[in-house]
Parts: C-alpha cells; structure tokens; sequence
C-alpha cells in the first residue's frame, strides 16, 4: 500500500509501518496528523513506530503499553501519510482522506480507530464523508483524544494539563475495552 502511494501526485515520500505492528490484521487504527522526522529513511528508522527515537512514539508507547494494547494490534496511520513535518492542507487532508478509505478496505480485524489530535479528527472527518456507509456500520467505533506529542499537553494551568493526560488515558482506556469486546 505503502508503495502505491509514494510520490502520489507528487507528494513525495511516505514511510512504512514498522513490522512490529499489525498491518492489515490490526484491531486499531491510530491516526496522528503527518509523520514525523524520526519516520525518514536515512535520519530515522524509514517507518511508523512507537519505538521511534521521539517524544511522540515513546508517549504512545506508554500509553498503549499503560492500556495493555500490544503494537501487534495497532496500525499506526496519518491524516496526510507523505512526509510534510508541518500541519497538512484542507487540500492535503482530502488527499489523505483518500488514502484512509482505501486503507479501511484493507483491515477486516478493524474494531476502533483512535484519532489523536485536531488534524486527526479533521482528516477522519474528510474520510467518513467519501464512505459508502457510516463506519460504525462494519462494527468499527471512533475515538478521539489529544495528540501524543508535547506540545499538546502544554499549558501553565496544572489543572488543565492533568485533565487532559486524564482523558488522553481515558480514550486509551476505551479503546482497549473496545477491542476485548471486539474479540466476543
């Protein structure tokens, strides 16, 4: 899949998903904004990981060890899957949009997809407009949270920051009951 998309419409690259994860047998789609530097072939490992060398990977590492989610049962993913290190376009969004759906023809075992973070959600929103039927439909729940990296948790309120680590655990939380459940 991967390869069928690079350079799409001169996009450029876009790095794989790192064996340690599901790939089309995973239960959860995690969806971040773009991939970051750490994903670049020759700088850092060439894939999506959560044992990529940045803050983002280890914080979602934590939290899906933290939930009991296994990397086996993810399928890391990005609103705008080509390398841009920056937030993606309205237009660039619908490009990727284009690449989720037909990513979704590809995961039978899907139970959730976890959005993390705004250009997430926007993507996701962008993808469930071009769906033949609601998701929900094929058994597949949403759930949205903040984005793993920093910058979202940063705030001088202490108050506002531990609530939203709190509902960040929380949607991770869900999605692992959602996936038990998924599994009858």
């Amino acid at each position: 899949m991967v390869d069928s998309i690079r350079d799409r419409d001169g996009r450029g690259w876009a790095p794989y998903v790192a064996p340690l994860h599901g790939g089309i047998d995973a239960q959860v789609l995690s969806i971040l904004r773009d991939p970051g530097p750490a994903t670049q072939a020759g700088v850092g490992s060439g894939f999506l990981a959560v044992e990529n060398d940045d803050p983002t990977a280890e914080r979602q590492m934590v939290l899906f060890e933290s939930a009991g989610i296994r990397p086996r049962q993810v399928l890391p993913w990005n609103a705008y899957p080509w390398y841009v290190n920056r937030a993606p376009s309205a237009a660039e969004l619908e490009a990727g949009a284009e690449v989720i759906v037909e990513l979704l023809e590809l995961l039978p075992e899907l139970r959730v997809i976890l959005l993390q973070g705004r250009d997430a959600e926007a993507g996701w929103k962008r993808a469930a407009r071009r769906l033949p039927a609601p998701i929900e439909e094929r058994g597949v729940r949403v759930v949205a949270t903040i984005h793993p990296g920093r910058q979202a948790l940063f705030t001088p309120d202490c108050v506002e920051r531990a609530r939203r680590v709190a509902h960040q655990e929380s949607a991770f939380a869900e999605v692992r009951e959602l996936v038990r459940q998924g599994r009858g």
